[in-house]
């Protein structure tokens, strides 16, 4: 019973970190929007810049506007792959309670005390 009840702790905080990455990727879609919200304000002619390190550096607007749009068909991937993470651990999690929850009634009518 303690193997399934590690089982089940592991299980849960694989889950936590799950949920947690989910959340980081929602973040990060949600700025990568608001670039693009911005992308489209601007004229074509624009100036944009790209900040690497601690230096701006001069990018095509093209360019740019590519690789966000890159960034956010991999963050969308990332997002489903993480969601099919998450049903699959959570599937598991209701496995092993009830295995857990199996064990403590065949335990508690062997020996009502417990």
């Amino acid at each position: 019973m303690s193997e399934l009840g590690t089982k089940y702790q592991h299980s849960q905080s694989e889950l936590e970190e799950f949920i947690l990455a989910r959340q980081q990727l929602e973040t990060q879609l949600q700025e990568n929007k608001i670039v693009n919200e911005e992308f489209e304000q601007l004229e074509e002619d624009t100036p944009v810049y790209k900040l690497t390190g601690n230096v701006l550096l001069p990018v095509e607007q093209s360019e740019a506007r590519g690789n966000v749009d890159k960034r956010l068909e991999f963050i969308e991937a990332e997002i489903k792959r993480c969601e099919k993470n998450i049903r699959d651990k959570q599937e598991e999690l209701e496995q092993v309670r009830n295995e857990l929850i199996k064990l403590n009634n065949a335990a508690t009518a062997v020996d009502p005390k417990r």
